[in-house]
């Protein structure tokens, strides 16, 4: 229990086995049940149905109603005396001080009063003489109570279904290549780094890595919420519990442990549901104040009712006093905060959105302003080749074959993407010999007997190859239009040009769209040239471009637009964004990026694409909007509660609020902030 406000703490890292923390709770609260419904009938049945108690039954009904009181009391609500009286050591009275005085009180006085009846005034008496038993408020409290405690219990559980259904995604086990070719099953926690891992057809992928050999698709909805497949090659990379379906792969082992994809999404999204909302500020200010007064309110009630109070005065006066602390029990308000959060992280992790913290949840909302890294957020963030263009006497498909012989040497991401283009197409290519790398012009070396140049004009002059003015002049049109353009050289003549570019993802154009038409405003921030920049924007539809960017100056330009009073979020992917993503008010993080703007960014797209942001933006909303709800519910029932319990209406109206009402009004509210806290589980789809 929290030393704080007496409620469940939550694990800091959850796990697969979860300890069924509710199944207490429900015993206490049948048993209690059991034993307060014939209470209830002893001390009610006369006054509500006119049932006719005779000698001896009268004189053992009120030891009977003490015993079964004392049961539910002491035994099933003992928790509630205990974290009531640790609330007093730091002098930090919270819900369960107000509890264990309404309960304590009034079983305390009840048991007195059967066994020193004499000793009470005139003021606690009846008509008849007889001083009242309120054993059945005691149970009925306890009762009530233990309800809204079972059903937070269940619902807390609940919102850690979904932190529990990723970490029992990865495997348990699996199968590794030894030295000798041999292959053997291991547990997972036996798996290192750089081990070649085999995984069949319909077989879940043990860990992050890359793809050594073999072709096929891969279910990755279970992480990224996409319910495509995704096809999958040697270099490719693949993420740990994504089922292989179609093919045989062989992969090498890179991140294990908790540095995998599924551990920090884990991680990230239990953090978050730890994290405190902004929101929560206004109910800790509420109840640091609360408890304290609402006893005060007690006090004067007690007092007012015993001066003021039709006879038996002191009676209604213990009365009104026990009801207003019960009914102004804050357990509600504790609730309505964290529920929320811990409902909405944990649907966001389902969506493929990680929030870092709370307020991040609460933010998101109110941005206004998105900026966006062009390389890896808009465009796919690795180069392809756009265009293969042979000199007569020579083929396209010769002319790519040639240079990606030559290339598969480099580890140049343009030489992948020449090479992975050959690969595309079934192209075989040749082993190069003499290849060297040409620092700031390009690379050379030679194909089946064949020299071979890949590079810029510079290296077509070195290499005696003279680039037509017609082409040169075709290639500054490609280089406008965002691509790179190397030229090809074969024995000393100009054999063709290769263009490389980073294409548009598939998915940003729709998202670009959505985005505007949710009213965002959208700056593109880059590093990169002003032209290539423009030809993506003008593509997107986006008006604002910022271009030939440094790193601190993206941070910068993202200030600035803050000191124009704009909510901003920035989106980005790389190292060089991470100053920015902090210093916006909502730093957006691409799961596909680097792990240092992850730990940058407040908000994480596992997917890293630019559509997850408005499913994020209306969850958050939802989550604001459940917040402020929970709260009203909070605070409606106390605010009208309170004097209600106090008897402020009796001169008016006549009506009195028993504390069994009181407590049926409390837990009402509880239950109210649960069941609204959970329909955020099917919010956004």
């Amino acid at each position: 229990d929290c030393p704080i406000c007496g409620m469940a703490l939550e694990p800091v890292m959850p796990s697969v086995e979860v300890e069924d923390t509710t199944r207490e709770v429900r015993v206490k609260f049948w048993t209690s049940v059991a034993l307060t419904l014939p209470l209830l009938a002893i001390a009610m049945g006369p006054h509500l149905f006119g049932w006719h108690v005779g000698e001896p039954l009268a004189s053992v009904a009120p030891w009977l109603e003490m015993l079964l009181a004392t049961v539910v009391v002491g035994w099933a609500g003992a928790s509630f005396f205990v974290r009531g009286w640790r609330s007093l050591e730091p002098w930090r009275p919270n819900m369960y001080t107000l509890i264990a005085l309404g309960t304590g009180v009034a079983w305390a006085y009840s048991v007195l009063a059967v066994l020193i009846p004499d000793a009470f005034p005139a003021g606690f008496r009846n008509e008849d003489g007889r001083v009242g038993l309120y054993f059945e408020a005691a149970a009925v409290i306890v009762t009530l109570v233990l309800l809204g405690e079972w059903l937070e219990q269940r619902a807390r559980r609940n919102t850690g279904a979904a932190i529990r259904a990723l970490l029992s995604l990865a495997p348990p086990t699996a199968v590794r290549i030894v030295d000798d070719g041999r292959e053997e099953e291991i547990p997972l926690a036996h798996v290192h780094v750089g081990d070649r891992l085999r995984v069949r057809p319909g077989s879940k992928i043990p860990t992050d890595g890359v793809v050594l050999d073999g072709a096929s698709t891969v279910d990755e909805s279970m992480l990224t919420g996409e319910s495509l497949p995704v096809d999958k090659k040697p270099g490719d990379r693949v993420a740990g519990a994504t089922v292989n379906q179609t093919g045989t792969l062989l992969v090498r082992a890179e991140r294990i442990g908790g540095d995998t994809l599924l551990s920090q999404i884990v991680h990230l999204v239990s953090q978050a549901q730890r994290s405190r909302a902004p929101a929560q500020r206004l109910a800790d200010q509420v109840a640091a104040w609360f408890v304290p007064a609402v006893i005060v309110v007690a006090v004067l009630a007690f007092a007012a009712w015993a001066v003021l109070g039709p006879s038996p005065a002191l009676a209604h006066a213990l009365i009104a006093a026990v009801s207003v602390l019960i009914i102004a029990c804050p357990c509600a308000l504790g609730l309505a905060t964290p529920l929320s959060i811990m409902v909405s992280t944990g649907r966001g992790a389902q969506l493929g959105v990680l929030f870092k913290d709370a307020a991040a949840i609460e933010a998101l909302r109110d941005v206004d302003t998105l900026v966006l890294d062009k390389t890896g957020t808009l465009t796919e963030g690795r180069p392809r080749l756009s265009a293969a263009v042979a000199a007569d006497g020579t083929s396209d498909d010769a002319l790519l074959r040639l240079a990606a012989s030559l290339e598969q040497h480099s580890e140049h991401p343009i030489a992948r993407a020449i090479v992975s283009a050959a690969a595309e197409r079934g192209l075989r290519l040749t082993p190069a010999t003499d290849f060297l790398s040409v620092t700031g012009q390009g690379v050379t070396g030679a194909v089946s007997g064949r020299a071979v140049a890949i590079g810029n004009d510079v290296l077509m002059t070195s290499a005696g190859a003279r680039v037509p003015a017609e082409v040169q002049s075709r290639a500054r049109e490609v280089r406008d239009e965002g691509a790179s353009v190397f030229f090809v050289a074969l024995d000393g003549r100009y054999a063709g040009l290769l263009a490389v570019a980073d294409r548009v993802k598939p998915t940003t154009p729709d998202a670009v769209r959505a985005l505007k038409g949710a009213g965002l405003r959208l700056v593109m921030l880059t590093g990169d040239h002003e032209g290539t920049a423009r030809r993506i924007a003008d593509e997107l539809g986006i008006a604002e471009v910022i271009a030939n960017v440094r790193p601190e100056q993206k941070a910068a330009t993202v200030q600035s637009l803050k000191a124009q009073g704009r909510k901003v979020a920035m989106a980005g992917d790389g190292i060089n964004d991470a100053p920015a993503l902090a210093a916006a008010d909502v730093g957006i993080a691409m799961g596909t990026g680097t792990d240092v703007a992850m730990e940058s960014a407040h908000v994480t797209l596992v997917k890293g694409e630019l559509g997850a942001i408005l499913r994020a933006r209306r969850l958050s909303a939802d989550t604001v909007k459940n917040i402020r709800q929970n709260l009203f519910f909070a605070f409606v029932y106390n605010a009208l509660g309170v004097p209600l319990a106090a008897g402020l209406l009796y001169p008016v109206t006549g009506w009195t609020l028993t504390p069994a009402f009181a407590a049926a009004a409390m837990s009402l509210s509880s239950v109210s902030v649960v069941l609204n806290a959970l329909r955020l589980a099917r919010s956004v789809r």
